[in-house]
């Protein structure tokens, strides 16, 4: 019987030090952990923002043996539990991990210089877009705004509701393209079709947009001829690889992401061979503040594929083809706030979501939408919208003022 005791306490301090090894390589955030014989201790003298469970060892091997892949898992499988404010413990860890990772650059470059060995070929994009966006144009209802615009808002007024800011966001972008009736303006990833649809609405252009998601494109295509915008916006179901229009505009939000960092290069010669020489053109992307590799979580159980870009990364898209760069904006906190939206129409709707999927489902998306929160509040995560111009256009205006002057007007 003494032996069995000796053992016991044997295991639960060899369980005490793996754990607090484990918070260790996380960077020591401000939370409490809970084992699963009921022992509780904090992982610093801070007073803990919120109490992780770990409902039982296979939780801890799975986090000594990938750590961000493994506690992503162990959440949506229930071998986690949060006992507190879930955004606010994903805020914690987030920052924690931040905090460890901003004594480090070369490592992660190199790593992000690896990651682009990988090309998405026409078929894996395919995949990877079917992927995210087809899950069904009634999950994304639950909990987008009425215009189903899954990017970042753009907040112009500290009141506005997200239904509000994503128009902002769509006004923003107008302007910043500068819009002239009779235009031909290409979209290379367009969604659910907002921002093609305000563009033809409102500044009287003409708009040809690619996606490679089917139930995006049929939404969209059902919506521009609701609205009476079908002889203006045309929606081609196919990969923005299959562009072969000239325009005078060219404008990607949220697509960037998708493309992989081998392919930059590549896009940026389709631009230049669509994009007429007194254009120019908008990128919209969630960046990084340095390279890195995407979270691997993220990749292989949220967007497979994807890669999130240093503000450096992206002029591989620009830099090769000799475009100029105008302006370059970041809304970090307008997506941080974004994703805090999203994540309160989600957790409103998560029965509703639990029904059409599986709880499984929920929890993973909740820890996705939670954890872009945290991104971005924490500066893991940017967000950069780049205005630019084929080379030598002298056709650019000559100041900001004409982003922000309807805006004036208005206000």
């Amino acid at each position: 019987m003494q032996i069995e005791t000796s053992r016991g306490v044997t295991e639960r301090r060899l369980d005490h030090y793996v754990v607090r090894w484990i918070m260790k390589q996380v960077g020591n955030p401000n939370i409490s952990i809970r084992l699963w014989n009921g022992d509780e201790f904090p992982v610093t003298e801070a007073r803990p923002v919120a109490c992780m469970e770990l409902r039982g060892r296979r939780a801890v091997v799975e986090l000594l043996r990938a750590p961000g892949v493994g506690f992503g898992e162990c959440y949506s499988k229930g071998l986690i539990e949060i006992h507190g404010d879930f955004p606010a413990f994903v805020n914690e860890i987030t920052a924690a991990l931040t905090r460890k990772k901003d004594r480090s650059y070369y490592g992660p470059k190199i790593r992000s210089i690896l990651r682009a060995i990988s090309a998405n070929s026409h078929e894996r994009s395919r995949h990877n877009v079917h992927h995210h966006y087809d899950l069904g144009n009634d999950f994304y209802k639950l909990w987008l705004d009425e215009r189903m615009v899954y990017t970042c808002a753009y907040y112009d007024t500290p009141a506005a509701t997200l239904a509000e800011a994503q128009v902002a966001k769509l006004e923003h972008v107008c302007r910043k393209l500068n819009l002239q009736p009779g235009q031909t303006v290409i979209e290379a990833g367009c969604g659910w079709g907002a921002l093609s649809m305000h563009m033809a609405e409102h500044y009287g252009v003409n708009v040809i947009a690619y996606n490679l998601s089917g139930e995006q494109v049929r939404f969209a295509t059902e919506q521009a001829a609701a609205k009476g915008l079908d002889d203006r916006v045309t929606f081609v179901h196919q990969d923005y690889r299959r562009i072969d229009e000239r325009c005078d505009r060219f404008v990607s939000i949220g697509m960037l992401e998708h493309v992989g960092l081998a392919n930059f290069s590549r896009l940026g010669a389709l631009i230049k061979r669509s994009l007429k020489p007194e254009g120019f053109g908008l990128i919209h992307s969630i960046g990084r503040s340095h390279p890195d590799r995407t979270d691997a979580w993220i990749t292989k159980h949220i967007f497979p594929g994807g890669h999130i870009p240093s503000l450096s990364e992206m002029m591989k898209v620009f830099e090769p083809h000799r475009f100029s760069v105008i302006d370059v904006e970041n809304l970090r906190l307008h997506y941080a706030r974004t994703c805090s939206a999203w994540l309160q129409n989600f957790e409103a709707e998560s029965e509703r979501v639990a029904q059409m999927y599986d709880d499984e489902f929920v929890r993973m998306w909740r820890l996705y939408l939670a954890g872009s929160m945290a991104g971005f509040q924490s500066g893991t995560l940017q967000l950069y919208q780049v205005l630019f111009a084929p080379h030598g256009n002298a056709h650019v205006p000559w100041t900001r003022h004409y982003q922000y002057r309807h805006q004036s007007q208005d206000h």
